[in-house]
């Protein structure tokens, strides 16, 4: 058996903590992953994982593996890529997570020239509004809007997304179109958390440098950027969203901008990768591609070149 090849089983189950999901990561039966996995311990005299009913947990000898075994693999990757003769011999799979309207409007559009240029790579493509763990749950690379707070992986920041307040005309009929903050307690707001049952933080605009919050009225809350946008359009309350998400909507007169002055902090957009001595060549790739495709639709980052 490949001993390259149980080394990588090894490594999905550690992120995952999980024979099944490994297995559905690798396109490979759980009994498959068990032996596998089975096969390394026999193979180095060790034992790797602590198996219950309810979870996988890697041991000290397994958690001293999987160190190694990550940048083993990604100096194989490179050792592979030396000798291609050609960028469409990269192969292998990558695991990538996408916010959602961002990988709807603008990546998803662009992926099949990558993929002509790529045609053996197999991509994963999750499309979420949560915080996913890029370790745990075994992603090359993820892409990331807000701030930050996972600083376990690595961060390239691409730039910022300008953001703006918006209403429909509907909307606006309705209640009228608001010229100062001190309105906004006579109009509605459709609220946005990460999950629900979280609070809304409110309003947010920028005064003197610093990000303030305004609590509104609303009976609309969201946690997926697709409904927020939605509730918005169908004249729910109003939205603060990225101009280059809401952009089609304003041009054909579907919303429109209030309150110019007193709007969000831009959003900074990153990707996130896990800290590797040798990034594998098809992640370094398809990275490169994304910060390309993005390019148009971000505000440079603050200080770069």
């Amino acid at each position: 058996m490949n001993k390259l090849e149980l080394l990588r089983t090894f490594v999905r189950v550690s992120e995952l903590s999980s024979f099944t999901l490994a297995g559905e990561c690798l396109g490979l039966p759980r009994s498959t992953v068990s032996e596998q996995v089975q096969a390394l311990e026999r193979l180095l005299g060790a034992r790797l994982f602590n198996r219950t009913t309810r979870r996988v947990q890697a041991t000290q000898d397994g958690l001293q593996l999987y160190e190694r075994s990550k940048d083993l693999l990604s100096r194989m990757d490179e050792i592979e890529g030396l000798f291609r003769a050609s960028p469409t011999e990269l192969s292998g799979r990558l695991r990538v997570d996408l916010p959602t309207l961002m990988a709807r409007r603008i990546i998803l559009p662009s992926l099949p020239r990558f993929m002509a240029l790529h045609p053996n790579l197999a991509l994963e493509i999750s499309c979420t509004d949560r915080e996913v763990d890029l370790l745990r749950e075994g992603f090359d690379c993820v892409l990331r809007i807000g701030a930050l707070s996972d600083l376990a992986v690595v961060a390239r920041p691409l730039g910022s997304l300008r953001m703006l307040n918006c209403a429909s005309p509907g909307y606006l009929a309705q209640f009228g179109l608001p010229t100062t903050l001190a309105e906004l307690s006579e109009h509605r707001l459709v609220h946005y958390v990460r999950s629900l049952g979280a609070r809304s933080v409110g309003f947010e605009y920028v005064d003197g440098g610093k990000t303030q919050f305004q609590a509104m009225p609303g009976v609309i809350t969201a946690n997926n950027t697709d409904a927020y946008e939605s509730a918005g359009l169908a004249g729910l309350g109003i939205i603060q969203a990225p101009y280059s998400g809401v952009r089609e909507f304003l041009e054909r007169g579907e919303l429109v901008e209030v309150l110019p002055a007193h709007i969000p902090a831009p959003m900074p957009v990153s990707l996130l990768y896990a800290q590797q001595v040798h990034l594998p060549e098809r992640v370094r790739v398809f990275m490169t591609w994304l910060a390309q495709v993005l390019a148009t639709e971000l505000d440079p980052v603050a200080g770069g070149s």
